[in-house]
């Protein structure tokens, strides 16, 4: 039902969710036959669906290839946030991960629900990986190795300093983006990015994640998982976990609105990464995930539901990002409109306001640069359309045909 009322409140959201929904049940029906193949992309859509969507666009070797990559540092991820393991144990794994992609014969359980099958069944993706190029394995062990042990080095040491956080965040997604970069360019469709501009794809991406997931990690059982920087944090607090409270809200939204503006920092980088793009599925797989974040962070800036329970972008307008994301003018345009979304909510008496505000412009200055803003009807930031019960009534027979449609096919299966 609350799908059904947000449509109602956007009805324009409507096609592209049932496209959405089509092109799900597609890349469904393409999972391959082999046994190893089968689970690799499988457990793809069960751990992200949203990144099984965006991945099957691009050619099969390099689909391939991203798949196994994804899924091995999903499975690293698993070992790192399973905070039930022992440090002791934890550390050795994730320093040796990198050889274990090697034995067929390898797994470990941990994790829960899907990561526990990821885990428990690694032997599939191991058998994937080394069916791949040379050059795509390479790629691969040498991603892993190195984020194996970053993410060892920060199981003992916590996060103080900015420079910590944004080494913590090179070594848990700034290393993605260096190594998407290698099998872009293994592939032989694109030529290889500078190492800053990958990290900072990397690091836009994480440390949007970071601040959205705040209330999910403090709250981590059985021991907290605290990735904010004390040097950002403690300027308004004397505790991580005190942003939660109700009585400190003032000051959590205080420290919500520094670490957004940390994290903005790293956008004009990423439209320069993406302008050099030319494979259009390239292109696509990665500015769609990018304008994801920018809007996630509008919608994060000056919001005490951070710190209350989930903040993310509706279905609707997700499902129109990856239906109109293909050229650079969409993303100029969607970073554009969402830093317009944003703009407004800089209360003039917020300790990082002019900060803020410089770090806005800057993008908006890189988006109106590109000369191409004119060009296209912006999809993200439009008047809401009264709606007559006639197109309601509309809305639910079209809606009501689709659903026959579905039954009846499930029927005659």
């Amino acid at each position: 039902m609350g799908s059904l009322a947000a449509v109602l409140r956007h009805p324009h959201d409507f096609y592209p969710l049932l496209k959405l929904k089509m092109a799900s049940r597609q890349a469904e029906k393409q999972i391959p036959s082999e046994p190893h193949w089968a689970f690799c992309y499988s457990m793809l859509h069960k751990v992200s669906r949203s990144f099984a969507l965006v991945i099957q666009q691009l050619g099969t070797d390099l689909r391939n290839a991203v798949c196994i990559f994804y899924l091995v540092l999903r499975a690293l991820d698993t070992v790192e946030d399973d905070t039930s393991i022992p440090t002791d144990v934890k550390v050795p794994i994730l320093i040796a991960f990198h050889r274990h992609v090697y034995d067929r014969e390898w797994h470990f359980s941990c994790g829960t629900k899907e990561y526990k099958v990821l885990m428990d069944q690694f032997h599939h993706v191991s058998t994937a990986f080394l069916e791949l190029g040379k050059g795509y394995q390479d790629a691969i062990e040498d991603i892993t190795k190195r984020m194996g042990a970053g993410m060892a080095k920060f199981i003992c040491k916590e996060v103080e300093s900015i420079d910590d956080y944004d080494e913590y965040c090179y070594y848990v997604a700034g290393l993605v983006g260096l190594g998407l970069s290698k099998l872009f360019y293994a592939s032989g469709t694109e030529d290889l990015a500078p190492d800053s501009l990958s990290n900072s794809m990397g690091l836009f991406l994480q440390k949007t994640n970071i601040i959205r997931d705040y209330l999910e990690d403090i709250n981590e059982i059985p021991k907290c998982r605290m990735f904010w920087p004390r040097e950002i944090w403690s300027k308004y607090v004397n505790k991580l976990e005190d942003l939660k409270y109700e009585e400190n809200s003032d000051k959590a939204v205080q420290c919500l609105n520094d670490m957004v503006t940390n994290a903005l920092m790293h956008v004009e980088d990423c439209l320069k990464y993406m302008s050099a793009l030319r494979d259009h599925a390239i292109f696509r797989f990665c500015a769609i995930p990018q304008i994801m974040a920018i809007g996630t962070l509008a919608l994060c800036y000056n919001n005490i539901e951070v710190f209350r329970g989930v903040v993310k972008m509706r279905r609707g307008l997700t499902a129109k990002v990856i239906d109109r994301t293909n050229n650079m003018t969409d993303v100029y345009l969607a970073f554009y409109d969402f830093s317009n979304i944003l703009k407004p909510k800089i209360n003039k008496n917020d300790p990082n306001a002019t900060k803020t505000l410089s770090r806005v412009e800057a993008i908006q200055k890189a988006c109106m640069d590109s000369g191409v803003l004119n060009k296209r009807k912006s999809y993200i930031i439009q008047s809401e359309l009264r709606y007559s019960s006639t197109m309601i009534v509309i809305f639910f027979i079209i809606l009501a045909i689709i659903f026959s449609y579905l039954s009846s096919t499930r029927a005659s299966k």
